[in-house]
């Protein structure tokens, strides 16, 4: 047997879902990539804790997906395992009057969905970013002045060696899309957000506020994976992009969003090296024009 025949008959005897050979372009927001060798969705801690355990005892190389909103997956697929969490890891708890708890594979929208219900400020400016609780953590996610930093207590996780911990915020490195999990290869699993009460009403009226906005200036009608690069320091780089003419430039079926030169679409039949090649041009003729470096925020998965 070989390694993924060894990680799938492992999963299936601790009762996770184990399946060969899945696209990644169903995983994605992008609707690009090639096959994962191996995907699996699990459940429940215990679960992942013997998972990840396994998989490092074992030199298997894997990803902890999410809901795929900020990657490109190579052409040629992932010769490694995709995790997918689940069942407790999509759940929401509340542990008292402005406290959350909330698993790593709930979507940003869901949290803020039931923020909302129970009254709860100060996850408003997340509504709407297609992501998951993990991966926003994972990246410190923000739009609108606000970030996941801004509500974060502590974010627990398994280390490689399948052990539970938590971290509390003061020690997260939190920054502009960064963490310490960007750092120590650890696996979220949950995070605890502090929120503060507020009238509903106004609640969701800032909600309907911010996606108003990201209608009206995101192409949101096509697949992407949100902001292509990082916002640059004293500029930002859908302006810079479009002030190097570049809004509505394509490679292949990747195309410069003519709604918001920040975003790259998948008009149809983008395949990742057009939108790596895209990324590059757009990378040479802003530094060529402007003097700008802008460094990608997507990440590329190989």
């Amino acid at each position: 047997m070989n390694k993924y025949e060894n990680l799938h008959n492992f999963a299936c005897g601790l009762g996770v879902s184990s399946e060969y050979n899945v696209p990644m372009s169903r995983h994605t927001t992008f609707k690009i990539g090639g096959n994962a060798s191996i995907y699996l969705e699990v459940d429940n801690t215990s679960q992942l804790s013997q998972l990840i355990k396994f998989l490092n005892e074992n030199n298997i190389e894997y990803i902890v997906l999410g809901k795929g909103s900020n990657v490109l997956v190579s052409d040629s697929g992932l010769d490694k395992a995709v995790i997918n969490l689940k069942g407790d890891f999509c759940r929401v708890d509340t542990l008292d009057d402005s406290t959350l708890y909330c698993g790593a594979g709930l979507s940003l929208a869901g949290l803020c969905r039931e923020a909302e219900e129970k009254s709860l400020s100060g996850l408003e400016f997340a509504w709407g970013i297609p992501g998951s609780v993990g991966g926003a953590v994972y990246m410190n996610a923000g739009a609108y002045g606000g970030e996941m930093k801004d509500v974060i207590f502590s974010v627990s996780h398994i280390d490689k060696n399948g052990k539970l911990g938590t971290i509390k915020a003061d020690y997260l490195k939190l920054g502009y899309r960064h963490s310490i999990y960007k750092e120590n290869g650890f696996t979220i699993i949950g995070a605890t957000v502090r929120l503060k009460y507020d009238n509903r009403n106004e609640i969701r009226a800032r909600m309907d506020d911010f996606m108003g906005r990201r209608k009206d200036k995101q192409p949101l009608e096509f697949p992407s994976a949100g902001s292509v690069f990082r916002r640059p320091q004293g500029n930002f780089a859908g302006a810079l992009i479009e002030k190097c003419g570049l809004k509505g430039a394509s490679v292949g079926g990747a195309q410069v969003s003519p709604k918001h030169a920040g975003f790259i679409v998948n008009t149809g039949s983008a395949t990742a090296k057009d939108v790596k090649d895209l990324i590059l041009l757009i990378q040479n003729t802003v530094k060529e024009r402007t003097g700008y470096d802008l460094q990608r925020e997507v990440i590329y998965l190989d």
